[in-house]
């Protein structure tokens, strides 16, 4: 498939879960592609990074379930402070662990799952809405955490087969196959399409996504850029300070818009490749 095809699958209105965390593999081409669409109304479950803020600043997102949003070496995502503090966004602060346990109930097709985590902290105070049970076996006290269902699943890995099996090369999956099976549909965006066989050389331990849990698959380089995919690329530090200064001030974000954002995925990839060349010279 290509990032249009999966967006053209996607409705307004949708929850969409966005896999890696933070500035690391995010599938930054279908965030994209969701930028140059007509979506809107999205409730968005991410460990948010500049995806979230992209969303955000282009008036994507009615509501955010997250557990942070960061840029990582940068710790605030511009866009996403303001909007918190425009209160442009409706959203739901969970611990990380929280929201693990959330995508998990809802991969399990259970209505929640017990934790600890919570208790003892403002996040039952700013989440109102989460009740505690009680253990049948003995009595201790439990946030119930409630599932959460996604309509839609969009992660970005290193290498894939055509039929969706994908691979992981890096340190962490993060939660990818939490988000994939928590969904009804997912789609998996990976920086080469390999044969099946390929796949058993980079370790089977780290064949986490499985052709049953997948879509479609978008063969994708470079397309996690700006965010990291190790060990493929490192994180393009020059161009996320550049994002996050043209983020705080209206009159660069309109020129890195319509420099970076203006037109489709080659578009965005000969802006990218030009600015690192001239940076270079």
């Amino acid at each position: 498939m290509s990032e249009d095809d999966v967006v053209a699958r996607l409705r307004s209105g949708m929850t969409i879960g966005i896999g890696g965390w933070g500035s690391r593999r995010k599938p930054m081409s279908l965030v994209r592609a969701i930028l140059r669409s007509d979506l809107r109304d999205l409730t968005v479950v991410s460990y948010g990074g500049p995806d979230v803020g992209l969303l955000c600043a282009a008036g994507k997102i009615r509501r955010l379930v997250f557990g942070f949003v960061s840029l990582d070496s940068i710790p605030l995502e511009p866009h996403f402070q303001a909007a918190r503090q425009h209160g442009a966004i409706q959203v739901t602060e969970y611990d990380e662990g929280m929201l693990q346990w959330a995508l998990y109930a809802a991969a399990c097709r259970l209505p929640f799952l017990p934790t600890r985590a919570g208790l003892g902290s403002d996040v039952l105070a700013v989440n109102p809405e989460l009740r505690t049970v009680r253990s049948p076996y003995d009595d201790t006290e439990l946030v119930a955490v409630p599932a959460l269902p996604l309509d839609a699943a969009l992660v970005h890995l290193n290498r894939a087969d055509a039929a969706g099996n994908a691979q992981f090369l890096g340190d962490d999956l993060y939660f990818d196959d939490l988000f994939c099976t928590a969904a009804e549909q997912a789609y998996v965006s990976c920086e080469r399409i390999v044969p099946t066989a390929d796949l058993e050389a980079g370790g089977l331990t780290r064949l986490r996504v499985h052709r049953w849990m997948v879509a479609g698959v978008i063969e994708a380089p470079n397309g996690a850029h700006f965010t990291s995919c190790a060990p493929d690329y490192a994180r393009d530090e020059t161009f996320q300070k550049l994002y996050a200064a043209a983020a705080r001030d209206p009159e660069q974000w309109a020129r890195f818009a319509a420099t970076y954002l203006s037109g489709d995925e080659a578009a965005y990839q000969a802006a990218v490749g030009a600015a690192g060349a001239a940076a270079t010279a």
